[in-house]
C-alpha cells in the first residue's frame, strides 16, 4: 500500500519533472520564433552565394514575421561558418543556409582534420535547390568549345592555370583535368568575385564557378559558359551543354542548398522549420529567383537530406581520389 508521505513525495517529483518537458519543446515551439532569427552565411557580402542566404533570409522573414539577421563568417572554405552553426546555442535561433553540398558533404574528404562532424554535430533540416558548376572562359578568348579549350590546355601544360574558390569548382576543374590528362595548376582565391576578374582579365584559362555568382558576368558579356558540371541538362539553364555533352565524362556534380541547426534543437521547432522551408522552395518569387540563377527547385525533408548527405560524403571521397587532390591540413 502506498503511503501518503510516498504519494506526496512521487507528486512532488512529477511537478519538478514535468516542466521540462512542456516548455523545454512544445512550449519553445509554441512560440517559435518570437525573436529576430540569424542565418549564417560562409561566403563574403555581395558574392552569388550570398545572395543566396539573402533570398531565403527574405522569405523567411516574410513567412515569420521576425527579423532574419544574414552574418557573414568568410573562410577555410566554410569551415568557419559551419563550425560557428555546429557550436551555436540549439534553439534554432541560428540557422545554416548554405551549400550543404559543398560544405558539409565534401568536407571529410578535403581537409585531413575537420571542428566539427558533418553528420552528427546538426540537425538536417531540408533541401532547398540545387545547381551545377559553370566551366567559364573569357569571352573575348578563342575557345567556344570545351574540345577547344583542352587543345590549349594540353600545348600548355603546366604552364596554364585555373582558379578555385570553393570545393566544387576544385573537384569540377580537377575531374576535367582527370578525364583529359591535363597537367594545369590551381590557383585558390578567397573569393569567386576576385577569381572572375582575373578570369576575365586574361590570368586564367578557366574556371568552375556557380551560376548565380557568374550570370552578370556572362549577361554583359565578360564571361562565356562552355558547360555545367553536371551529367543531365539543367532545366534552368537550357543553352548551356550538359558535363557528358561536352565530352566530360566523369563529371556529375551537383551543388545542393540546404538548411542545418545546431545539434540537440528540439524536434518541434525543426518540424516548423521543415516545413516553412519547404513552402519557401516552391514559392512564385523564389522560383523566379532560381531559374535566374541558373538553379532548379530542390524541395525534401529531413530524412531525405540526412540520406543525400551521407550519400554524398562517399561520392566525394571519390572524386577526390579520382581527381588525385591532397585534403587540406
Amino acid at each position: 500500500m502506498i503511503s501518503r508521505r510516498d504519494l506526496l513525495r512521487s507528486a512532488a517529483l512529477t511537478s519538478v519533472a514535468m516542466p521540462f518537458v512542456s516548455t523545454g519543446s512544445f512550449g519553445q515551439a509554441d512560440n517559435y520564433p518570437s525573436r529576430d532569427i540569424h542565418a549564417i552565411c560562409g561566403f563574403p557580402p555581395g558574392t552569388g552565394a550570398d545572395i543566396f542566404v539573402r533570398m531565403y533570409g527574405k522569405k523567411l522573414q516574410e513567412a515569420t514575421g521576425r527579423t532574419v539577421v544574414v552574418e557573414n563568417k568568410v573562410g577555410a572554405f566554410g569551415n568557419i561558418a559551419t563550425e560557428a552553426v555546429a557550436k551555436s546555442k540549439p534553439d534554432g535561433y541560428t540557422l545554416f543556409i548554405a551549400p550543404g553540398s559543398s560544405f558539409l558533404a565534401a568536407a571529410p574528404s578535403m581537409f585531413k582534420k575537420l571542428p566539427f562532424d558533418p553528420v552528427n554535430d546538426f540537425e538536417h533540416i531540408t533541401t532547398l535547390s540545387k545547381l551545377p558548376f559553370l566551366l567559364l572562359v573569357a569571352a573575348d578568348s578563342p575557345y567556344k568549345t570545351v574540345a577547344e579549350l583542352v587543345e590549349e590546355l594540353k600545348k600548355r601544360g603546366d604552364k596554364g592555370s585555373y582558379g578555385s574558390a570553393a570545393n566544387t569548382g576544385l573537384i569540377s576543374s580537377e575531374l576535367l583535368k582527370a578525364h583529359f590528362g591535363l597537367k594545369t595548376e590551381e590557383v585558390k582565391y578567397k573569393d569567386a568575385g576576385t577569381l572572375a576578374n582575373d578570369l576575365i582579365g586574361g590570368n586564367l584559362l578557366f574556371a568552375h564557378l556557380d551560376p548565380a555568382g557568374s550570370a552578370g558576368f556572362i549577361q554583359s558579356g565578360k564571361l562565356r559558359a562552355l558547360a555545367t558540371s553536371a551529367k543531365d541538362k539543367f532545366v534552368s539553364l537550357p543553352n548551356i551543354p550538359s558535363a557528358s555533352e561536352a565530352g566530360i565524362g566523369n563529371s556529375d556534380i551537383i551543388a545542393w542548398w540546404s538548411v542545418h541547426v545546431a545539434k540537440g534543437t528540439p524536434k518541434p521547432i525543426l518540424d516548423k522549420l521543415e516545413a516553412t522551408f519547404n513552402k519557401i522552395a516552391v514559392d512564385d518569387e523564389i522560383k523566379k529567383f532560381l531559374a535566374n540563377a541558373g538553379s532548379d527547385p530542390f524541395p525534401g525533408n529531413s530524412t531525405m537530406l540526412k540520406e543525400l548527405l551521407l550519400k554524398d560524403i562517399k561520392a566525394w571521397a571519390e572524386y577526390v581520389k579520382l581527381a588525385k587532390i591532397e585534403p587540406l591540413g
